[in-house]
């Protein structure tokens, strides 16, 4: 019962901290290694845009950690979904940072995008672990193309945001090689679709609100 209720006060307290409170990173936000230059409107909407789906992904990240935390019984799991989601919140952080920069805003929808990752996360775990980190390196693995699309997007000039993205793009490789080292078994073929699907309904919503 106090497990139980520990791990409903945890969930509660991380939903509100992500969607409401300001993010703090524990990494200072990467530094270009050459100096950008001046953005065009145009340009600046764009990139705007881009780091507001990454910023959702990072809230999504947040809520699915938290979810399969909560649901595994291994608690040298949960510490591992524990540390994931405290390190993404150095993503969150620095994306809201260059949204903020860029005088773009983040998404509308979060608290429904969060919804959605906590609740995969929680039918993820109830597969059992080795799913559920299965889950995670596919995740991480879809986040890694889909990052390497926005640095192909994101305007030469906004190199402030392509070191972000880059160093992001690092993390998460590394996630997921942590979650097959923990491991994780890979997800059947309609699963890895369906996850697809949902991606891309998600980025370009969040692309436009």
């Amino acid at each position: 019962m106090n497990r139980t209720l520990d791990s409903v006060l945890g969930a509660a307290d991380a939903a509100l901290r992500t969607l409401f409170a300001k993010p703090h990173a524990t990494r200072a936000l990467p530094a270009p290694a050459v100096a950008g230059g001046s953005l065009s409107e145009a340009e600046r909407r764009e990139a705007g845009a881009l780091m507001r789906v990454n910023h959702v992904g990072e809230v999504c990240a947040q809520a699915l950690y938290t979810a399969q935390a909560a649901v595994t019984r291994d608690p040298a799991l949960r510490r591992h979904f524990e540390e994931a989601a405290r390190e993404e919140t150095d993503h969150l952080a620095w994306t809201q940072q260059r949204i903020d920069d860029l005088g773009s805003h983040a998404s509308v929808l979060n608290p429904l995008w969060y919804l959605g990752a906590f609740g995969l996360g929680l039918v993820a775990g109830r597969f059992g672990d080795a799913t559920s980190l299965g889950f995670v390196a596919e995740t991480e693995r879809q986040v890694e193309a889909h990052l390497d699309g926005h640095l192909d997007r994101l305007p030469a000039a906004d190199t402030a945001s392509r070191a972000v993205v880059e160093q992001m793009k690092i993390d998460e490789a590394r996630h997921a090689a942590q979650a097959w080292n923990a491991g994780a078994e890979e997800l059947p073929a309609p699963a890895k679709a369906l996850m697809r699907m949902a991606s891309r309904v998600m980025t370009t919503v969040a692309h436009r609100i």
